[in-house]
């Protein structure tokens, strides 16, 4: 209706646990290391694998941004490395890739990853990271259920989320038929974000 809404990853952002960042930003201090540097990093080689993964789905050649630091290219390549093989195991055909979404119903928009396996229409996310964690399900709930309300003809069935190491080239594949919980901590999380912005204009 023109109203501006959150996206999934700023509700769940908003509310995430922050005490693992802490002890790693600690441990990066006492190597004499930049967090921010070394964070910015990270979020650009994943960001780059992204990109990779995303040309190569839509059949283009997959090419790294000129410019960028070759810490960054060479582990978004170990990343692309490791889904260049899941997807071979895994036969991948996607039917839609990087689609935004806006829920009318429950007011957020967020753009799923991707749609579609071996010729079904599931969901799939991927995560470049040497770990899985509990705000990956979290957002993954939120996005099959957008999905839905946007496609309703088309609903999406179970649920893959898809994490390739930037470190190691190692991967790891979840299914997950369905995720209750995971959806109902993001309708707390949506309503929690609209009254922490109310509480915090009384509190001026």
């Amino acid at each position: 209706d023109g109203t501006k809404v959150p996206s999934v990853t700023t509700v769940i952002g908003r509310f995430k646990e922050s005490g693992a960042l802490i002890y790693w930003a600690w441990q990066l201090g006492t190597q004499g290391k930049d967090y921010r540097q070394e964070r910015d990093k990270a979020a650009d080689a994943g960001t780059v694998a992204h990109l990779l993964v995303e040309q190569h789905i839509r059949g283009l050649a997959s090419a790294i941004p000129d410019k960028t630091d070759p810490d960054v290219a060479a582990k978004a390549q170990v990343a692309f490395g490791a889904f260049l093989e899941w997807s071979r195991l895994y036969k991948l055909e996607v039917l839609e890739q990087e689609m935004p979404l806006v829920s009318e119903r429950h007011r957020y928009g967020g753009t799923p990853d991707a749609v579609g396996l071996g010729g079904k229409v599931c969901l799939l996310d991927w995560k470049t990271s040497n770990a899985l964690y509990p705000d990956h399900l979290i957002q993954l709930a939120a996005y099959r259920e957008l999905w839905n309300e946007c496609r309703p003809d088309q609903p999406v069935g179970p649920m893959h989320l898809l994490r390739f190491s930037k470190e190691h080239g190692d991967f790891s594949h979840h299914l997950y038929p369905e995720l209750p919980e995971a959806w109902e901590a993001f309708r707390l999380m949506r309503r929690l974000y609209d009254l922490d912005k109310q509480i915090k204009k009384r509190a001026k």
